[in-house]
């Protein structure tokens, strides 16, 4: 079977039938959800397209609006009060990765290995 499969493929390369294939010469998307076991890998396209984000994202992505708001801001009480929020929002956002153990420095140091081999 997998040399029919194999000749198959062989005889359309000679064919040309693979040469006007869009991305053609250009490297393969890398993959976005490397750090998802595979089990799980369908459960989080679904969420993802959904528009569904884990705690701990919504809270990154939460503090950067306020990151911005802040450089934007004129009023000093207002400003104060969005540091305070950031403030807040950073001690959830750490609190959540050391309940998970998302910031250990043994998963730092498997992030980094993931990163060398994929990035």
């Amino acid at each position: 079977m997998d040399r029919l499969i194999e000749e198959r493929i062989r005889k359309a390369m000679e064919e040309g039938a693979f040469n006007d294939l869009p991305g053609k010469g250009k490297p393969l998307p890398k993959p976005k959800d490397v750090n998802v076991p595979g089990d799980l890998k369908l459960s989080h396209k679904v969420l993802k397209n959904a528009g569904f984000l884990p705690p701990e994202m919504e809270l990154r992505k939460e503090i950067l609006h306020l990151r911005d708001l802040l450089d934007c801001c004129v009023k000093e009480e207002n400003r104060t009060d969005l540091q305070k929020t950031i403030s807040e929002k950073e001690i959830q956002f750490e609190t959540i990765m050391t309940r998970r153990k998302l910031n250990s420095p043994s998963m730092a140091a498997y992030k980094h290995k993931i990163r060398q081999r994929f990035f």
